[in-house]
């Protein structure tokens, strides 16, 4: 597993907030909602994070049953730089689906995209897990990164601070990232991504946590909980993937 190598980079994590050049109807932003319009918003954006959650669980289960699973992982991490690539261009377009103002059909469309993509990109990892670690290793990794969610949440929902200034530094982090993963691919570049970078990705996936959850408390519009939700998604996902990575390596 020393060639896995992982990163979402794109939009979601930085969507746009103009309410001049966005297709959304609704003129205002849901910090200036009335305060019902808010809680509902609030709602349906962790209900939808968790439906999210729910069916990318759902599909792990299901693929990692299939009697082509070890092949169709091995066949993955054989050509893993065409599966991030893939991934990263796959991202863009559910994204600007979850985006759109065309309808909520196409909203959903981009969800469901970037969900079955998350859960086909997972496959190669929690097959290894499975197979060759402890049995005990994916939940560990799914309660720690449960626990650090809600921790996170809890900061910027009772500090109600303005986390967008995180979105600068996030981008820059990303691109790092990305250029580090692309470079381990080349032989004449031996770097090894190990505990350090994944710990340093868990603190990334932390602070898109912060970014997204103050977006959606004073900056996202009443009607983007879609996109809000995906964004989320797409964080913890980030940080499920390292928090496992740390586990599996100290064993």
């Amino acid at each position: 597993m020393e060639r896995i190598r992982f990163l979402r980079i794109e939009t979601k994590q930085f969507p746009l907030m103009d309410t001049q050049n966005s297709g959304y109807a609704n003129p205002y932003v849901v910090a200036a909602a009335p305060a019902s319009e808010r809680a509902e918003f609030i709602r349906r954006t962790y209900v939808h994070l968790a439906g999210a959650i729910a069916v990318f669980a759902l599909l792990e289960m299901i693929l990692l049953k299939q009697p082509w699973a070890p092949g169709f992982a091995n066949m993955m991490l054989g050509n893993w730089l065409v599966v991030i690539l893939a991934f990263v261009g796959v991202s863009y377009i559910a994204d600007r689906f979850a985006q759109s103002a065309a309808s909520k059909s196409t909203q959903y469309m981009g969800l469901g995209l970037f969900v079955v993509a998350e859960a086909i990109i997972f496959m190669p990892l929690l097959y290894v897990a499975q197979q060759y670690s402890t049995p005990d290793v994916i939940p560990k990794a799914g309660i720690l990164t449960g626990a650090l969610f809600a921790g996170l949440t809890v900061v910027a929902f009772t500090t109600k601070k303005d986390f967008s200034f995180l979105g600068g530094f996030l981008k820059i982090a990303f691109i790092v990232a990305l250029a580090l993963i692309a470079l381990s691919f080349i032989p004449a570049f031996p770097i090894n991504l190990g505990t350090w970078f994944s710990a340093a990705m868990i603190l990334i996936a932390a602070g898109s946590v912060l970014y997204t959850t103050s977006n959606i408390i004073h900056h996202y519009r009443p009607d983007q909980y879609v996109g809000a939700s995906l964004a989320l998604f797409s964080a913890v996902a980030l940080m499920f993937w390292y928090i496992l990575r740390i586990l599996m390596n100290r064993r």
